[in-house]
């Protein structure tokens, strides 16, 4: 699966786009919880992965070509796959994770792919990013389940297409369409027969 390509892409993306570099803070995919932070000693953007699901959007990277024999081939698709990630800031105050959390959402808000130029390995489609509208008490549920107190956060969803089927060989195209036909009387409008 890509999820480590996208993390190691997003890590990228971010140090570069804000920047982060690594003797300045940290990009981590921690679970946040209060044992977590506690050991925190600089700043450090974390973009928590708590839920993945095949999105709705429609499969890509299928198709057809000309195979090596000049025959035509085809593959399908690649599902979708939706990565929901919880994006916090972490900083000695409040207002520096508040800058650096607003820093964050100012730079995914300007792509709405992921710059294949960070990604380490190439993939079979673009890495789509979008925020998520959750309903209003979600990132309340998670910072709960998560044992940790309510911070300010959103919802990154990164849509990564799962890698295409294998190539094949095409059906052979169809060169006549064969049918028959019986006679059948025709019924008046009384049940007769003409």
């Amino acid at each position: 699966m890509q999820i480590p390509a996208v993390d190691d892409g997003l890590e990228r993306f971010l140090r570069a786009a804000l920047p982060l570099p690594p003797d300045v803070g940290d990009v981590s995919f921690e679970r946040p919880t209060g044992s977590w932070s506690a050991q925190l000693g600089r700043i450090v953007v974390n973009l928590f992965l708590y839920g993945v699901s095949r999105s709705a959007l429609p499969a890509s990277g299928g198709g057809s070509r000309p195979g090596p024999d000049g025959r035509l081939e085809v593959r399908d698709g690649g599902a979708l796959v939706d990565l929901h990630y919880l994006v916090s800031a972490w900083a000695s105050t409040v207002a520096d994770e508040h800058r650096l959390l607003g820093d964050v959402l100012g730079r995914l808000l300007t792509h709405q792919t992921l710059p294949p130029e960070h990604l380490s390995v190439p993939l079979a489609a673009d890495v789509r990013l979008t925020l998520s509208k959750d309903e209003a008490h979600r990132a309340r549920d998670l910072w709960a389940s998560l044992g940790s107190p309510h911070k300010a956060s959103f919802t990154l969803v990164a849509t990564v297409a799962a890698d295409p089927s294998a190539w094949r060989p095409a059906a052979p195209p169809v060169q006549r369409v064969e049918g028959r036909a019986r006679a059948v009387s025709a019924v008046t409008e009384t049940g007769r027969r003409r």
